[in-house]
C-alpha cells in the first residue's frame, strides 16, 4: 500500500512539475513574440513599407501600412498552421468515423489554440488596471463562462455591455477577446460582460445564438448584482459576435422584451451565403477571405439557413423597426463591408437611430489590432466613445422622465 501510494505522488509531482515548465515555456513564448512584434512594427515608416511592399489601393482607398505589414507577416505562416475548419467542411463536419472525427476535433482545438496565442502577443499594454471577474451565467442548455471587466471608477448602477466575441461562431474564446474587452472597458467607463457562447461545429446553429439571447436575459435580471443599471445593460460584439448582438436586440423588440439600451456592432457578418460585390473585391489577400467565409458557415449552418427561422440572416426579417440605436462599423477591406453597410442603410431607413463608420484603410478584425495599428486603435477608441455616448444618452433621458413624473 505504500509503495503504491509512493508511485501516485510521484506522478502527481511529476505531472505538476510538468504542467508548471509548459505554463512558464508559454509565457517566455508569448513574452519574445511581443517583442519581436513592437521591434517590427517600430521600425521607422520607410522601413515597414520596404518590407510591406508597394501602398496596396483599391476603389480610392489607401491600406494601412502597418496592416499591409502584419498581412504580409501572416502570409508566410499560414502554410505552418493547422487548418481544422478545411478538414471538418471536407468531411462533413463530424459526422464521420469516431478516429476520424477526434483527429479533426484534435486540428481545430489546436487551431482555436493558436488564435488564443496570438491575441495574447497581440494584446495592447497597460491594460492590466481593468478588474476582471470570471464567472458563469445561464446558457440556454447549461452554464456559460463568462469574464466581467469594470474600469476603475465605474460607479454602482451605470451601463453594461454583454459583448460576444467574433470568430465566424467556430473560434473564439474569453482569451481572444480579453484585449478588445479590456480596451473598450478602459475607454469606455463601461462595464463589460464577455460570454464564452457554445461553438460550431459541435454545437451549429442556433446554439451560439440561443446562448446569446439567454446570456442577455439573464445579464438583464442580475444587473444590479453586476453592479449595473438593468435599463443601461447593451449589447454589443465584433464580426460574428456583432451579428449575434444585433439578433439578440431583434429578437427581444419580436418577442416584446426589454431591448438593450443599444447595439454595439463591429464589422458585423450579417447575410450568409452571400457573393460578389465587396466578398469578392477583398475576398483575397486582406487576412479574411471569402473561402474561409463559406467554410465557416458551412460548419455553423451546415443546411443554411432555416425557412422557418430566419434570425440566421437578419436580412430575411420582415422588420427591423424599434431596435434600439446601433452603432455600426465597417472595414473598407473587409469582404463583409457590403451587407454591413447595406444593414446600417436599412435600419436607418425604418427609423432605427444608426451610427455608421466606414474606416476606409483597415481590414476585417482591425479590434484585434490595436496595439500594432494606430489607425485600428483610433477605429476601437470610436466605438467605445460611441457606447459610452449611447448609454449616457440613455441615463439622462431617464433622469428627465424621472424629473416630469
Amino acid at each position: 500500500m505504500s509503495c503504491a501510494l509512493d508511485v501516485s505522488a510521484d506522478t502527481g509531482l511529476a505531472t505538476a512539475v510538468r504542467r508548471s515548465v509548459e505554463i512558464v515555456l508559454a509565457m517566455l513564448r508569448i513574452r519574445l513574440l511581443r517583442w519581436c512584434l513592437r521591434l517590427i512594427f517600430g521600425l521607422p515608416r520607410w522601413a515597414k513599407r520596404l518590407l510591406a511592399g508597394p501602398v496596396i489601393r483599391r476603389e480610392g482607398q489607401v491600406l494601412d501600412l502597418d496592416l499591409q505589414l502584419m498581412g504580409r507577416i501572416m502570409a508566410l505562416t499560414d502554410g505552418h498552421r493547422p487548418n481544422g475548419v478545411k478538414e471538418a467542411v471536407a468531411t462533413g463536419s463530424l459526422t464521420g468515423e469516431p478516429e476520424g472525427e477526434s483527429l479533426r476535433l484534435a486540428a481545430l482545438a489546436e487551431q482555436r489554440r493558436q488564435a488564443d496565442l496570438a491575441a495574447q502577443v497581440a494584446a495592447e499594454p497597460g491594460l492590466e488596471h481593468i478588474r476582471t471577474r470570471d464567472l458563469q451565467v445561464p446558457g440556454a442548455e447549461g452554464p456559460l463562462n463568462a469574464r466581467l471587466y469594470v474600469p476603475p471608477g465605474a460607479p454602482i448602477g451605470s451601463g453594461l455591455v454583454v459583448f460576444y466575441h467574433g470568430g465566424g461562431f467556430v473560434f473564439g474564446s474569453l482569451v481572444t477577446a480579453d484585449p478588445l474587452c479590456r480596451l473598450l472597458a478602459a475607454q469606455s467607463g463601461v462595464r463589460v460582460l464577455s460570454i464564452d457562447y457554445r461553438l460550431a461545429p459541435e454545437f451549429p446553429y442556433p446554439a451560439a445564438l440561443d446562448d446569446a439571447i439567454a446570456s442577455f436575459r439573464w445579464a438583464v435580471a442580475e444587473a444590479t448584482s453586476l453592479g449595473a443599471d438593468p435599463e443601461l445593460v447593451a449589447v454589443g460584439g465584433d464580426s460574428a459576435g456583432a451579428n449575434l448582438a444585433l439578433v439578440v436586440a431583434h429578437q427581444a423588440v419580436v418577442n416584446g422584451e426589454r431591448p438593450p439600451a443599444s447595439v454595439l456592432a463591429m464589422y458585423p457578418v450579417v447575410e450568409p451565403e452571400r457573393t460578389g460585390g465587396s466578398r469578392e473585391t477583398y475576398g483575397s489577400g486582406f487576412g479574411l477571405t471569402a473561402e474561409l467565409i463559406a467554410d465557416l458557415e458551412r460548419l455553423y449552418l451546415p443546411d443554411g439557413v432555416p425557412a422557418d427561422d430566419v434570425r440566421g440572416d437578419l436580412t430575411r426579417a420582415e422588420s427591423l423597426a424599434g431596435m434600439p440605436p446601433v452603432y455600426l462599423s465597417t472595414a473598407g477591406f473587409d469582404p463583409l463591408r457590403d451587407e454591413g453597410e447595406e444593414l446600417a442603410a436599412r435600419l436607418r431607413a425604418e427609423g432605427v437611430p444608426v451610427v455608421a463608420r466606414r474606416f476606409a484603410g483597415l481590414v476585417h478584425g482591425y479590434g484585434s489590432f490595436t496595439a500594432i495599428s494606430a489607425a485600428a486603435r483610433d477605429a476601437t477608441l470610436d466605438a467605445a466613445s460611441a457606447l459610452r455616448a449611447s448609454l449616457s444618452l440613455v441615463a439622462s433621458q431617464q433622469t428627465r422622465t424621472a424629473a416630469a413624473g
